[in-house]
């Protein structure tokens, strides 16, 4: 990842779903490979709480978050960067999207993913018709794409634009 942004491609991670213990603790410091590297845009879910205004929102409980670990040197020191992650947050708690089906929307033909789970495919108020099928996923891999589409519109915008840059403008 580091290599792909000195050479110009903007790498975005998601943050990783470590954020609680399996008791429902809080863990700082989760945030793993490649997302820990500075370079990275790493991104975290944010759980807007089902209303239109942003002063509720907070980090979905489940995202990880830095600082960052440290590490061993090469000679066996130890070292820390402690870098705050993730670099942003964007909606990843219960995201409803499309789930494809068969042209006439037969469940047998549903993803892996919701015929292991059906209940991702239970979503509160929808109707479920065929060609309407829809389903609820969340985690910090559901929030990165969203980042993933504004960098590309940012590039496209202005193709000059180097990773750190891009960075700093979707941070500021």
């Amino acid at each position: 990842a580091r290599s792909a942004a000195a050479s110009g491609i903007v790498v975005v991670a998601a943050a990783g779903n470590a954020g609680k213990t399996a008791d429902g603790r809080e863990v700082y410091g989760a945030v793993g490979s490649p997302g820990h590297d500075p370079s990275v845009i790493t991104v975290g879910a944010a759980n807007p709480r089902g209303t239109v205004t942003r002063f509720d929102d907070s980090v979905a409980g489940f995202s990880s978050r830095g600082p960052t670990r440290g590490r061993t040197t090469l000679d066996g020191r130890p070292w820390t960067d402690n870098l705050l992650k993730p670099d942003l947050l964007a909606p990843g708690n219960r995201i409803v999207g499309a789930l494809s089906t068969d042209a006439l929307g037969f469940r047998h033909s549903w993803n892996r993913l919701v015929t292991t789970y059906p209940q991702l495919a239970a979503v509160p108020g929808a109707a479920q018709a065929p060609n309407q099928t829809l389903m609820e996923l969340s985690g910090s891999s559901v929030a990165a794409p969203a980042v993933s589409g504004t960098v590309a519109l940012m590039l496209q915008t202005n193709p000059g634009l180097t990773p750190p840059l891009v960075k700093a403008i979707l941070q500021y």
